[in-house]
């Protein structure tokens, strides 16, 4: 047992002067990620929930994991991989429910977002399990704790200073909202002005936790054109090009408030902290406005699961029993009734990262990985 601790004690003592010759030589890409299914990584995969991409063809395309599953719910990579490999990340944030994910994700960052969840901590309540924004960053001061004993506090606010804390998140609290009413239940809909500000004043809570653990550098994503995805069209008995205009409107009243909240933030913090505002809802518009031009060839219909509920993308034993899925996944916007393709992915992640301020404000990602270096 003493020769085992020993062996631990080495072992441990080996990663702090690894990570702190990383620190100080190559300054490493390092990034926390809170969300939803847009950025999940895995994490749904550990909680017993009805929220889930651990089976095929999820992933498909996924070169890290050989096409498998990997608990992401698209064909590939997400927004925030293709972010962080493009600003030289030597892995993918690991999922925090994963088995192991400890000193690995210490230079790295870890992944907390969950499919289905929301700002709000009921949102997602019909899928069972989910790990509220709440609840993530609860997870992240496990974290902070974890690397306080690894690399003492200095070195853990050393690393936060330079992290990127991304939070994409908010499109489950408007799918829960836009739900018809339970009237058995006896609850009344807020109005959407209660809803847009009951997200954000709950949005703002959670970005000041963060700033208090030692978080500096925020990416806040606004919620995209919900409604042009296929699942909201199909609701909406829409024909194909049409997107509605009145679910629409409900997410850019939100984003409007988000990005004078954002604004707000950054003037009463100070220049020592950053919060970027990611304008998703006029990126992913312009792709499906301009589709042909980006060399897609359909932005309407998702590549997996069909356009009519219950919208299920899986690989079943023989093709009889699998769902629709399209022949070439990078001609499509859409992955499944919900999320984008890689393809799209990658587009949305080029213009986060070096775009300009209609885009991405006050800077883009880039600008703000070396701000303050």
């Amino acid at each position: 047992m003493a020769l085992l601790e020993s062996s631990l004690s080495y072992y441990l003592s080996v990663i702090v002067i690894v990570f702190s010759l990383q620190v100080s030589l190559s300054s490493p890409y390092t990034s926390f990620v809170f969300g939803d299914s847009l950025v999940d990584a895995g994490n749904n995969d550990y909680i017993f929930t009805l929220s889930k991409a651990d089976s095929p063809p999820y992933g498909i395309d996924f070169a890290a994991s050989g096409g498998r599953p990997t608990g992401r719910f698209t064909n590939g990579r997400t927004i925030s991989d293709i972010v962080g490999q493009a600003l030289g990340a030597k892995s993918f944030p690991p999922p925090f429910l994963a088995p192991k994910t400890g000193s690995f994700g210490i230079i790295n960052g870890v992944n907390y977002a969950s499919g289905a969840s929301g700002i709000l901590d009921e949102t997602g309540y019909l899928f069972v399990g989910r790990v509220p924004l709440r609840k993530q960053i609860e997870y992240f001061e496990q974290s902070k704790d974890y690397m306080r004993t690894m690399m003492g506090e200095s070195g853990v606010m050393k690393l936060l200073n330079g992290a990127i804390f991304s939070l994409t998140i908010g499109s489950n609290d408007f799918f829960d909202y836009l739900e018809p009413s339970i009237p058995l239940i006896g609850q009344s809909k807020l109005s959407h002005t209660m809803l847009q500000d009951a997200m954000v004043s709950n949005l703002t809570l959670q970005l000041k936790r963060l700033h208090n653990l030692g978080a500096r550098k925020f990416v806040v994503v606004g919620v995209g054109p919900l409604g042009c995805i296929p699942f909201v069209r199909a609701l909406n008995l829409l024909p194909s090009g049409r997107c509605s205009s009145d679910v629409n409107n409900l997410v850019q009243g939100y984003n409007k408030k988000l990005r004078k909240m954002l604004y707000q933030l950054n003037e009463e913090l100070g220049p020592s902290v950053v919060f970027v505002y990611a304008n998703s809802f006029d990126i992913v518009t312009g792709i499906i406005t301009h589709y042909q031009e980006y060399g897609f060839e359909n932005a309407y219909d998702p590549c997996c699961g069909g356009n009519f509920p219950p919208f299920i993308c899986f690989k079943g034993r023989t093709e009889d029993t699998s769902s629709v899925l399209c022949n070439d996944h990078s001609k499509y916007v859409f992955w499944d009734a919900y999320h984008p393709t890689e393809a799209a992915n990658v587009i949305i992640a080029e213009k986060l990262l070096d775009g300009d301020q209609s885009f991405i404000s006050p800077m883009n990602i880039r600008e703000l990985y070396l701000y303050g270096s």
